[in-house]
């Protein structure tokens, strides 16, 4: 499988709300098997966990690392979609809550009934907007476990609805509803009597948004996203949400065969200019995509790059080992090298901050 195919398969799994992981086993003979396992796939999913917990895996960030006893290095590297921040009810508190949330890295949705409110001329930055009846809600967006839900519609019927829906279909990852404690109230007594799970009808946050004393709808908006942060970073655990550079493998999907190298940082120490997880794949003659930092860092991973290319002979730039020639790996593999970056001393000459080490796994992408 080249490399292309292989992260469009990623970006096909992202666009369906799963989390994944591009699994590589770098090889001492020089080759290199990559596969993509995806939250679905439950039992590969729960060893690759296993993996990861073993004291043996070092973890940073969205990536995780170990060396075999027989010189092969295993690499683990999450994406998670962007996670959805649905806004049900496109009113004043909408118009003030959609731009913050977009800059929070939300891909932001947001639905009305009425197409004088969902429109592009009051939601111009929006991913998605949709209009039609507040009971087809959920019929237009199916549910992901990963999606942030918002109700601030104009009336608790269409409250009702909404949370009738929700409650029907995949718990998200956050419910809150907007409105008085008896609107609120009302809303969940009639449910409740209507039968559905009223643990669930508990956890949805109402009155929404955290307490900061909000009058406004721009305060509003604003304890509404932070309430929303907080349950993505603290409740619901900030590893979860952590992710290699979603933009490098977008462009890898598109045009990875273009590439003859990728340089990957799987392990940093002291301070760097970027962390793990963060990419670069380049042509011989220069032309890139992606980074690992910028500088003087970057430009001597791209020349170990180039004479990985022009080599007949894997090496371990640290010194470590060296391999048979890549002729001898399998059809289809990379060869690949380890390299250390060390910018402490060029970071005293030129004054920067940064001045740790990153390893990169270099390799060729043949």
């Amino acid at each position: 499988m080249s490399i292309q195919t292989l992260y469009q398969q990623l970006e096909q799994s992202l666009a369906l709300g799963n989390s994944a992981a591009i699994v590589s086993a770098y090889h001492a003979n020089g080759g290199v098997d990559k596969r993509l396992l995806t939250i679905d796939d439950e039992q590969a999913w729960a060893r690759l966990k296993e993996l990861e917990a073993d004291p043996a895996t070092q973890t940073e960030g969205p990536v995780a690392h170990r060396f075999e006893k027989d010189g092969t290095l295993a690499l683990v590297e999450h994406y998670n979609s962007k996670p959805r921040f649905i806004i049900l009810g496109a009113g004043h508190i909408a118009l003030a809550l959609a731009p913050i949330a977009k800059a929070a890295d939300f891909e932001v949705l947001v639905y009305d009934d009425r197409a004088s409110f969902a429109n592009r001329q009051n939601f111009p930055d929006v991913d998605e907007i949709i209009c039609d009846g507040f009971d087809q809600v959920f019929t237009r967006i199916p549910l992901r476990a990963s999606d942030y839900v918002v109700i601030v519609t104009r009336g608790h019927k269409h409250d009702a609805d909404c949370l009738r829906g929700i409650l029907a279909g995949v718990e998200p990852a956050y419910t809150g509803m907007i409105g008085s404690k008896r609107r609120v109230a009302i809303v969940r007594e009639q449910l409740c009597a209507e039968g559905y799970d009223a643990a669930r009808i508990e956890r949805t946050h109402s009155p929404i948004g955290l307490r900061i004393g909000a009058v406004t709808p721009f305060e509003i908006a604003v304890a509404i996203l932070a309430e929303v942060i907080e349950v993505k970073r603290i409740e619901r655990a900030e590893a979860r949400y952590s992710t290699c550079d979603p933009a490098i493998a977008a462009e890898l999907a598109r045009r990875g065969d273009d590439f003859d190298a990728m340089i990957t940082i799987f392990s940093t120490q002291g301070s760097v200019p970027i962390e793990c997880g963060a990419k670069l794949a380049m042509t011989y003659a220069g032309v890139i995509a992606g980074t690992i930092g910028g500088g003087c860092s970057e430009g001597e991973a791209m020349t170990v790059a180039r004479e990985l290319i022009n080599s007949e002979t894997h090496t371990d730039t640290t010194g470590s080992s060296t391999a048979p020639s890549r002729s001898d790996a399998s059809e289809g593999k990379t060869s690949w090298r380890i390299h250390t970056v060390d910018m402490s001393d060029s970071a005293e000459e030129d004054g920067m901050v940064c001045g740790g080490t990153m390893r990169v796994v270099v390799e060729e992408m043949l």
